[in-house]
């Protein structure tokens, strides 16, 4: 291993492309070659490394220790020849290329109107496709190359993706006003009382952060209504008895009549994130949305951060 000039250099782009994707005929449709080819390559990985690499499991393949250690060094290795051979160039005035994204309409109201005013001025040919799912499927369509950037909380994803926070949150409890008296708490008793209103995405039943918490104490809550959505949960307070236990940034403006109060126990802050995946970190143009993206997270946090209040 010490003398290069006896190794195909071509073989640590394969080896890369297999690491990420598990799967020959899926890492040989993005080398642009055979998958007989790509096994072949396989082979003589295996030989020059003195390691199996990658051995058979349910879903295809799964990567050795060994490989698994040599995974982040690889890829960092060759972003930094990508860049060296010029492969980082992106002119954003004259590029054109379709981003695909992934968000909740709570991520989409945070970073959308920023980004799109700055891709508008600055990078007109740039086109998005923006998909809503729940986060383990967001996180599964980035590592299966379906999504090039995931927007939202992803308290575990899989050891090939990379994330980037680009804000904290905190909660707040959401009811109507008329329920609760002028500058009265909202107590813990009448907080477990109350029906809930649940924003989550899919069928299933999942455990949220508040739920975990509740969950720690021995507390639980009663789900009145779930919801898809955030835009429409804070109408459906009105006239009620119901809480909606949400994300502050959430409610952009929706909180009309609404009194907005801390919760009656505490709940850690979390933070959103955007998560790509590891074989997309020589990739200018998607470094320079994520750029973007982080100023558009920041740009709107500016605006309500002297609202935050509740």
């Amino acid at each position: 291993m010490n003398n290069l000039r006896a190794v195909d250099l071509n073989l640590l782009v394969i080896l890369e492309a297999l690491l990420s994707e598990r799967h020959l005929s899926r890492a040989a449709a993005r080398l642009h070659m055979s998958q007989p080819a790509v096994s072949h390559a396989l082979g003589r990985l295996r030989a020059l490394l003195d390691d199996p690499l990658l051995v058979r499991g349910r879903g295809g393949f799964q990567p050795t220790a060994r490989a698994l250690e040599l995974s982040r060094p690889l890829a960092d290795a060759l972003q930094h020849v990508r860049s060296v051979l010029g492969g980082a160039v992106f002119d954003a005035a004259t590029a054109r290329r379709t981003f695909r994204l992934a968000m909740s309409d709570y991520g989409a109201a945070i970073v959308l109107p920023g980004l799109m005013r700055r891709l508008r001025a600055e990078a007109p040919g740039i086109d998005l496709s923006v998909v809503y799912a729940s986060r383990e499927s967001m996180a599964a369509g980035v590592v299966d190359g379906d999504i090039d950037l995931a927007l939202g909380v992803f308290p575990h994803t899989p050891e090939t993706l990379r994330r980037e926070t680009l804000l904290e949150e905190r909660f707040v409890c959401a009811l109507d006003a008329a329920t609760l008296p002028d500058g009265a708490a909202l107590t813990l008793d009448a907080y477990l009382a109350r029906p809930h209103v649940l924003v989550a995405s899919g069928d299933r039943a999942m455990a949220t952060e508040v739920d975990t918490e509740l969950a720690r104490h021995g507390w639980t809550r009663r789900i009145a209504l779930r919801l898809p959505h955030w835009a429409v949960a804070p109408a459906v307070l009105a006239g009620t008895d119901l809480v909606l236990t949400v994300a502050r940034r959430a409610l952009r403006g929706g909180a009309a009549g609404l009194a907005l109060v801390e919760p009656p126990f505490a709940i850690a802050p979390f933070v959103f994130e955007q998560i790509w995946h590891s074989r997309a970190e020589g990739d200018a143009g998607l470094s320079w949305l994520r750029v973007a993206l982080r100023g558009a997270a920041l740009e709107r946090d500016a605006v309500t951060s002297g609202g935050a209040g509740g």
